[in-house]
């Protein structure tokens, strides 16, 4: 920013305020009487003002380049601090992600685990069931065998019992069926139990069995074996038919065990497995969460990375212009003091006065006109000089105007060049609100982004 740069432009006179134009008013006698001593007082003003607007655009050029200085450290360290969150987050990203993924697949192999040992499970309550409806099934006919052939043994014994009793013929004829009814439905069961010649009685008894319990013998009887023989044939039969009940039941019995052995583990596994499956899916919720918000994160910070970059590039930028104008106005100022140095010091002099006190002497009037125009004509030559060097047209005006005119003229000179100062210096003072408003507002953005980061860091 251009801070005072208007003072660059006049040697000598930048920075001339109200109080200095005051001992511009010269009055026509005061003119006539002494005009180069109120050129050296106005001269001397100069230079108090000048340096009174060293100090302050010193002030003010302090305040920026702590401004600067600060923000710089600011930035540099926020930029420094992003890029080492940015570096942590894709870390931290990376191995999030490889997380979810990873749990993903465990969450998958469990639930296949966990199906299989369901379907297991069905599997094998399937067969338990259909064991169970057999057993049920075989149990109740084993039952109902080992029933009948009790009730056939108990009409025999009535006649094996020695009681000579006369079996009812349809007695005999009931007895005969659930035989025959026994031993064609379980004629496997006895395969192996009965031999071939109690088949072939008990065949014979089927046909006819009032032939072995008749009172006196008949013809058939000559062969047919006694009563007593079929009585102990039948009690195997169902001495037979309880042992294979018994050894049903204890088989369901063991079916049963294993089936519950079995069905234990399988919910112990199946249950195992789902409570790492809720855990994992916990697990994984937590990691797909932290990292949409690590993403998101990392986002921001980019936005706020990039936009502290671009605010450090453009502080650097515009603190470098600020210094470069700096030096070249303290350049310029030192050069316009000493050249009002100069000037004070050819009009101050011991001669100077002397020849200002003489000047009244109607003796020596052309002796002081002629000293007097040397005495122009060396501070004509001192501001041609300063005009050159720093390239100001207007210094160089004056330096020409000293040299041909009367002081009269020059003061009105340098009155028209005060006015034009003024103008510019409200100008400046007008640019150096500027400057202080935008000083204030970047200071203002600056604590609003510290806020801010501040506000995410809590977040985080």
């Amino acid at each position: 920013m251009k801070v005072l740069a208007a003072f660059v432009g006049i040697p000598c006179l930048q920075g001339f305020n109200l109080h200095a134009t005051s001992s511009l008013q010269f009055d026509e006698v005061a003119a006539k009487n002494r005009p180069v001593s109120k050129v050296i007082t106005l001269l001397k003003d100069m230079m108090k003002q000048l340096e009174k607007e060293a100090e302050e655009d010193e002030e003010i050029y302090d305040q920026l380049a702590c401004w600067c200085e600060t923000n710089d450290k600011e930035k540099t360290k926020s930029i420094a601090d992003a890029e080492g969150r940015i570096e942590d987050l894709t870390t931290k990203i990376e191995e999030m992600t490889a997380t979810s993924a990873r749990l993903s697949t465990e969450i998958k192999n469990l639930e296949k685990e966990v199906a299989g040992n369901q379907q297991a499970l069905d599997a094998a309550t399937a067969i338990r069931e259909k064991q169970l409806a057999e057993f049920n099934g075989e149990e109740k006919d084993l039952l109902q065998s080992v029933s009948a052939l009790k009730s056939a043994l108990t009409v025999l014994a009535k006649h094996h019992g020695g009681a000579l009793m006369q079996v009812p013929r349809s007695h005999m004829l009931g007895v005969a069926a659930t035989v025959q009814h026994e031993f064609q439905k379980h004629s496997k069961l006895f395969q192996g139990v009965l031999t071939h010649s109690e088949k072939h009685v008990l065949q014979a008894f089927i046909q006819a069995p009032e032939d072995y319990f008749d009172a006196s013998p008949t013809f058939k009887q000559s062969y047919a074996p006694q009563s007593g023989e079929i009585f102990g044939i039948l009690k195997q039969m169902k001495e037979t038919f309880e042992t294979n009940l018994s050894d049903s039941q204890k088989e369901e019995m063991a079916n049963q065990k294993a089936y519950e052995d079995l069905k234990a583990a399988k919910e112990e596994e199946i249950a195992a497995g789902q409570a790492q499956i809720d855990a994992k899916t916990q697990q994984l919720a937590t990691t797909d969460e932290k990292l949409a918000q690590a993403k998101e994160d990392i986002e921001d910070t980019k936005n706020n990375l990039g936009a502290d970059e671009q605010f450090l590039m453009m502080l650097k930028e515009k603190c470098s212009t600020t210094d470069a104008e700096w030096e070249g106005r303290q350049k310029t100022r030192q050069q316009e003091i000493e050249a009002c140095s100069k000037a004070l010091a050819v009009l101050s002099s011991d001669d100077a006065h002397d020849l200002f006190t003489k000047t009244f002497n109607p003796a020596f009037v052309q002796k002081e006109s002629s000293t007097r125009s040397d005495r122009r004509n060396k501070a004509s030559s001192l501001l041609a000089q300063i005009a050159k060097k720093v390239g100001n047209p207007r210094l160089a005006t004056l330096a020409s105007q000293v040299k041909l005119d009367a002081f009269t003229r020059v003061k009105k000179a340098i009155d028209d060049m005060v006015a034009q100062l003024l103008q510019e210096k409200a100008d400046e003072i007008k640019h150096k609100d500027f400057c202080v408003d935008e000083f204030n507002s970047n200071q203002l953005q600056t604590e609003k982004k510290e806020r801010h980061k501040e506000d995410l860091l809590a977040k985080v």
